[in-house]
């Protein structure tokens, strides 16, 4: 179908109005509208046109505006469609503050051979391959097949190049477990064939793109190869473009990007360009053959290309009118995949290019076909693929290669010339001239990276600073590290250094191939993990019954955890201390199932405890409970919470809420890494059980009379045992822990039942419900700290008042050694101690700071009487609430010497004004532990 039949598109850019054709890109529908400069260069500010056709092209980035704004996007490779509205950019994109309506998601896929690229070589391959019994998927990044066939108009075994692909692709696909992804591009490839493609379905589609993870037993690499350019003066003006860019938009766009065009090529392939851009009526004005020494020394014009230099080597230029000046400065291999899977290039003298060398070490099997790995003919692409897929024949379509790990097979060429793919002569016919630059006396304007502004200039500052490795060079120059990943800018950067070092091309290397091989846009990565998805939202098994309660819900790592309960009419501070009153006078439920819960189990289990604890855990009887401690390899707290032995190999340990996966992956990794030997394994259970605590005097009556076979008394079931029975009609374990310094029990059933357990208790009508705020005022209370509030891992059990739980006896475990040391038992280590504001209603800051009276007059002074800076701080508030118990407020805080300074005097920031308090001990209820039984309450 010719350009004039297909239908027309409407789009704006930088503003203006203009129409395209259905199948343009962005940068074809632009040159078809004369339309040449796109944007402006990042770093020098000047004019930026199109240079290359597709995914090749370092210049043409723009930004999307509608329908939604989406930075740096190629303005080569995006489809033009009706309503588009892009504008041209000064090397930077804006993000958009709105939502992005659209989906991304991703999948996973497995095949016995994955080919890449759908060229000749890569169609040829999928095919045999497919027909050989493989499971096969074949990707390519074009929304239509055939790789550079569209481009060149070439015909393939006496058919249009076309037409021979479409009918390659039917005859594919008709053959069992095959899928062809088109419009994918394979952006990484990692350890044991695991490689990662991202599929662009369409603006309009429901997932607008999909990653594709895929792994396979074998992979061809038909990757093609791009054009690379020439360093000459002026060569990044608007209107210089690669050759084989240009035959592109003649032959597959039908869009003469020019008027009058020079051709400078170092091979016969822009010969088959300038026949092509004759045909659809570009004047060529001149060809340029550096082989004949007929060099193109600079251009000029404002803003884009009105005339070109042409000249011979130190001799001078004449000027020749035109508009278009097409470059060919030979072929590059696409190996950046090969790179990534652990392949090694090699230099190849008779294209000027790297190669596949050595391919990658251990099991992965990667053959590379056609163009990629430096076959230029479509002829030898095709018996290339050929061969490539007679490689599989043996191969299962379950994904299973046949071949001994290490027999990596990967194809060399065989002698080829500077051909383009799909141009006539006899393979092996000519040398590539490496031609690299165009000597001049001044270097500033001969550019290497026309993206990151990199010019052979800046490269003689790198050399002459003393860099010699490339990948230093790229590092100090940034070329090659722009979006198109030094496409067409890395073998030249690196040849040119080379020469400037005076050693040899393949000597000194390329950079290394990083993923992706194209831009990727960070929704993309993410599919959907965002929002909700991307951290999760967890709920109890109770959270229905609290959103009915009308419960002020907090963040708890991912958990939504009731914060209070509020009465009619009650704010927050009114509803907490009512739910504490009611806990410390009756009886109250808190939904405490989020606690995280580790099964241990094993023969070793408690020695693997013994060793993550600081106390002693082996000890413990069955049907026992105990509080322990974990600390880091610095002896600083790590966490805490409760270990329940259920039978002699068996242990279910307690955790913070916060705290639950990271305590799992620590017991992994000493489990895994340290001591394998051990017989013993972790399995996380916090959402097998739902959990309700009961806690306060009233606690032991309401337990009664929902599970009457269970004796309560506290002679039968004493604080920290548990008991298996059933409450409310439902198998539970309860177990006596006191977060609250009530007495209280621990209630937990099945998640399935955590429900109807919930509302049994409250339908008891003698159990007030409440939640994490209250919680907290109870605990601190106590003294009992909260791991991650209280501590900011800098802080021992010692310092928390819990020296008792290191143990003495135990022969080792993680910290031991660090509680030895002489830092920890330094007399000004900050002590959690209780502080007490002089006006008992004043509620001190969380994180306020904490200063002693010295130099400080009296009574109560300002920030004006403070010395100068810097003022000792001695610690920092890390708890305070008001508390219904005390009827006054507090606050525990980490203070320098906590312990020794009770009953002194000290000073707390807030704001602009000092707050006096006094130090007080930690537990500031009931420290006795009276209640903790059930004496003491109403």
């Amino acid at each position: 179908m010719s350009r004039d039949e297909r239908e027309v598109l409407s789009f704006t850019f930088d503003g203006r109005p203009y129409e395209g054709r259905q199948g343009d890109t962005l940068a074809a529908a632009l040159l078809a509208n004369g339309v040449r400069r796109v944007g402006t260069s990042v770093t020098l500010g000047r004019p930026r046109g199109i240079v290359g056709a597709w995914t090749e092209d370092p210049t043409a980035v723009v930004q999307i505006e509608h329908p939604f704004p989406e930075p740096m996007v190629q303005a080569t490779t995006t489809p033009l469609y009706d309503g588009l509205a892009a504008s041209g950019l000064a090397g930077r994109g804006r993000l958009s503050l709105a939502a992005d309506p659209a989906r991304y998601d991703a999948t996973h896929a497995h095949c016995g051979v994955l080919v890449v690229g759908a060229g000749p070589a890569g169609l040829t391959a999928a095919l045999n391959a497919a027909r050989a019994g493989n499971r096969v998927i074949l990707a390519d990044d074009r929304p239509e097949i055939g790789g550079s066939l569209p481009d060149t108009g070439e015909t393939v075994e006496g058919r249009p190049g076309g037409e021979w692909a479409r009918a390659a692709a039917d005859a594919f696909l008709w053959l069992p477990d095959t899928r062809l992804l088109t419009r994918t591009s394979v952006i990484g490839y990692y350890d044991h064939n695991y490689l990662v493609a991202v599929e662009r379905r369409g603006e309009h589609a429901v997932t607008r793109e999909r990653v594709w993870r895929i792994r396979a037993g074998r992979v061809i690499l038909a990757t093609g190869a791009h054009e690379r350019p020439i360093a000459f003066a002026g060569n990044d003006l608007p209107g210089v473009m690669l050759a084989s860019a240009a035959r592109a938009y003649v032959n597959r766009y039908g869009v003469p990007p020019g008027r009058r065009a020079v051709v400078f090529t170092t091979g016969d392939d822009a010969y088959d360009a300038a026949r092509d851009l004759a045909a659809a009526g570009v004047e060529i004005a001149e060809i340029a053959d550096a082989r004949e020494d007929r060099l193109v020394t600079g251009v000029r014009g404002d803003g884009e290309v009105r005339a070109v230099l042409v000249g011979r080597s130190g001799g001078p230029a004449r000027e020749v009118e035109a508009d278009l000046l097409l470059v060919s400065g030979g072929w590059n291999p696409v190996l950046h995949l090969f790179g990534q899977a652990g392949g090694d290039l090699r230099y190849d003298e008779r294209i000027a290019a790297f190669v596949p060398g050595r391919p990658p070490e251990g099991d992965q099997s990667v053959q590379v076909a056609g163009a990629a790995r430096g076959e230029f003919t479509t002829a030898g692409c095709v018996a290339d693929g050929l061969a490539a897929a007679s490689a599989t024949a043996a191969d299962s379509s379950d994904g299973g290669p046949t071949h001994s790990p290490g027999e990596a097979r990967t194809y060399f060429s065989r002698g080829t010339r500077t051909d383009s793919p799909g141009s006539s002569g006899s393979s092996g016919e000519a040398r590539t001239y490496p031609l690299w630059l165009v000597p001049a006396d001044d270097y500033t304007t001969h550019f290497v990276d026309l993206q990151r502004d990199v010019t052979v200039a800046d490269l003689q500052r790198a050399t002459s600073a003393g860099l010699r490795s490339v990948e230093h060079v790229k590092r100090y120059t940034t070329a090659g590290t722009a979006h198109d990943q030094g496409k067409t800018s890395g073998t030249l950067t690196g040849a040119v250094v080379a020469g400037l070092v005076g050693v040899d091309v393949g000597a000194l290397g390329t950079t290394t191939f990083r993923a992706p091989y194209v831009p990727v846009s960070f929704a993309t990565l993410a599919g959907r993990d965002r929002g909700a998805l991307h951290d999760p939202v967890r709920v109890t098994a109770m959270h229905g019954r609290h959103v009915e309660r009308g419960a002020v819900f907090e963040n708890v790592g991912q958990w939504k955890r009731p914060r209070y309960y509020p009465a009619p009419g009650e704010d927050m501070e009114a509803a907490v201390l009512r739910e504490c009153r009611a806990v410390r006078e009756a009886a109250g439920a808190l939904d405490a199932s989020t606690l995280g819960k580790i099964d241990v189990r094993g023969p070793d289990a408690a020695e693997l405890l013994d060793r993550l604890y600081t106390n002693m855990m082996s000890t413990l009887k069955v049907g026992s409970i105990r509080y322990g401690v974990m600390c880091r390899a610095d002896g600083m707290v790590f966490d805490d919470g409760t270990v329940i032995r259920l039978a002699p190999d068996h242990f279910l340990v307690t955790t913070t809420t916060g705290n639950a996966a990271a305590v799992l992956d620590w017991m992994e990794e000493w489990l895994q890494t340290e001591w394998p030997d051990l017989r013993a394994r972790c399995t996380s259970v916090t959402e097998q059980w739902a959990t309700v605590a009961l806690a306060g005097p009233g606690s032991r009556a309401v337990l009664a009379a929902l599970a009457p076979s269970l004796a309560v008394d506290a002679e039968s079931f004493p604080f920290m045992t548990w008991r298996d029975t059933e409450v409310a009609g439902i198998g539970a374990r309860v177990c006596r822990i006191s977060f609250s310094g009530e007495l209280a029990y621990e209630i937990n059933v099945s998640w399935w039942y955590g429900q109807a357990l919930w509302d049994a208790v409250l339908a008891t009508g003698a159990v007030t419900p409440y939640g994490t705020e209250a919680m907290h005022v109870l605990r601190a209370e106590k003294g009992y700290p909260i791991i991650g509030q209280d501590t900011d891992g800098t802080v021992t059990p010692a310092d928390l008042g819990m020296d008792w739980i290191v143990s003495k006896k135990k022969p080792d475990f993680i910290g031991k050694r660090s509680h030895a040391r002489a830092d920890t038992a330094r007399p000004d280590r900050r002590h959690l101690v209780g502080l007490l504001p002089e006006n008992p209603d004043v509620l001190l800051p969380e994180g306020g700071q904490v200063i002693s009276t010295d130099h400080l007059p009296p009574p109560v002074p300002t920030l004006d009487h403070l010395p100068p800076p810097p003022v000792p701080m001695l610690g920092h508030v890390t708890s305070s609430y008001r508390s219904a118990a005390l009827g006054r407020t507090f606050a525990l805080a980490l203070v320098s010497g906590g312990r020794d300074r009770v009953g002194e005097r000290l000073y707390v920031f807030s704001g602009d004004t000092l707050i006096p308090v006094t130090v007080t001990h930690h537990v500031l209820y009931d420290p006795e532990a009276t209640h903790r039984d059930g004496g003491g309450g109403a």
